[in-house]
C-alpha cells in the first residue's frame, strides 16, 4: 500500500506547487498596469527526505523578474518625469496566458494520476476481499 500512498503524495504535491504557481500568475496578470510593478516568478524544487528523493515537489523561492520596466509616457501621470514618462510593469500577457494554460494542464495530470491511483487501490482492496 505503500506505492500507492506514495504515488499519492507526488500527485498531491504536483497539484499545490501548480496551484501555487497559477495563483502568482494571476497576481502579475491583474498587476499588468500597475506601474513599478515586477512579474513574479516561482521555481519548483524536489522534496527530500533523509537524503532519498521522493519524487514530490514543492513552490521554491519566489523571485522577481528583474527585466526591464516598460517607459510609459503619459506627461498627466502622477508618477511621470519631467520628461512625462513613468514606470511601467514588466508583465507580458502572452507569457503569463502561456504560463497559465501550461500550469492548468500539469494540474490535470496530476488529478488524473491521483484518480487512478485511487482506482487502482480500490480496485486492489476489492480483489483481497474476495
Amino acid at each position: 500500500m505503500t506505492d500507492f500512498s506514495d504515488a499519492i503524495s507526488v500527485a498531491t504535491s504536483g497539484m499545490k506547487a501548480q496551484a501555487n504557481r497559477l495563483r502568482h500568475v494571476s497576481e502579475n496578470i491583474a498587476n499588468t498596469d500597475t506601474p513599478g510593478y515586477r512579474r513574479k516568478a516561482i521555481t519548483f524544487e524536489e522534496v527530500v527526505n533523509l537524503g532519498r528523493p521522493t519524487g514530490a515537489v514543492e513552490a521554491g523561492r519566489l523571485r522577481l523578474d528583474q527585466s526591464e520596466l516598460k517607459q510609459v509616457f503619459d506627461p498627466a501621470h502622477p508618477l511621470a518625469d519631467d520628461t512625462g514618462y513613468y514606470d511601467g510593469s514588466n508583465v507580458n500577457l502572452l507569457i503569463e496566458i502561456a504560463d497559465a494554460r501550461e500550469a492548468q494542464r500539469s494540474y490535470e495530470a496530476n488529478l488524473k494520476m491521483f484518480d487512478q491511483v485511487r482506482q487502482m487501490s480500490s480496485a486492489l482492496m476489492d480483489l483481497l476481499r474476495r
